[in-house]
């Protein structure tokens, strides 16, 4: 970064245009929509139902919640990356600013054991501060550590409808019905238990409550 600071502004704009062919990848692996997604598509799968809410549905709900969820850390980001932008015109540099408070919300959603080992790999000596650690170094860290949240948050999302098949699936075969699969059957009642318990927003706040 401290290379392209003393490029010319032309090329500082042509490089930022094309690094902006990134955000989509930024939005989708370094934000919190990366939990909400694959918690929701998780959820569909453990109902059964494969279509319903539809991937749009599901994708927008995320991004809906991202925004709320990081409302503040976006702007500061705005904040922080206009100040410099201002000042000087330099575009390199008011990323390099801005992207400091999104560094600093990965940091407190990554585990430490998984930094430490892309820390190593990038860095011969241990960094002093996380001040020297830039934000393509904590990325790969905080996806991982998103994944495994969300995949245990999944798990225990899915028990009580494993335990719901396996209960609807004795069931029928103490009455001797092999034919009827017990998907079919135990699908309403799924949804009247996720129903009776207000599952979308018991879910959904557990996932805002995760972040604060």
């Amino acid at each position: 970064m401290d290379a392209l600071q003393n490029l010319n502004p032309v090329l500082q704009l042509l490089i930022v245009m094309s690094m902006f062919s990134l955000l989509p990848f930024v939005f989708c692996c370094m934000t919190s929509f990366l939990r909400f997604v694959v918690v929701f598509s998780m959820l569909k799968t453990a109902m059964g139902t494969q279509q319903v809410p539809p991937a749009i549905v599901i994708i927008g709900l995320s991004i809906i919640l991202t925004f709320y969820t990081m409302g503040s850390t976006f702007d500061r980001m705005y904040q922080m990356g206009s100040v410099p932008y201002q000042k000087n015109q330099n575009m390199v540099m008011a990323i390099q600013e801005g992207s400091k408070p999104l560094k600093e919300f990965m940091l407190k959603q990554t585990r430490e054991s998984d930094l430490t080992f892309f820390v190593e790999l990038a860095h011969k000596t241990k960094p002093k501060s996380p001040d020297e650690l830039s934000i393509w170094e904590v990325a790969p860290a905080y996806i991982i550590s998103e994944l495994k949240t969300a995949f245990e948050i999944s798990f225990i999302i899915f028990v009580p409808f494993i335990i719901l098949d396996l209960v609807v699936a004795n069931i029928l075969l103490a009455l001797g019905m092999f034919m009827l699969s017990p998907t079919i059957i135990s699908m309403p009642f799924k949804l009247l238990i996720f129903i009776a318990v207000d599952g979308w927003a018991l879910i959904i706040q557990g996932l805002v409550s995760s972040y604060n």
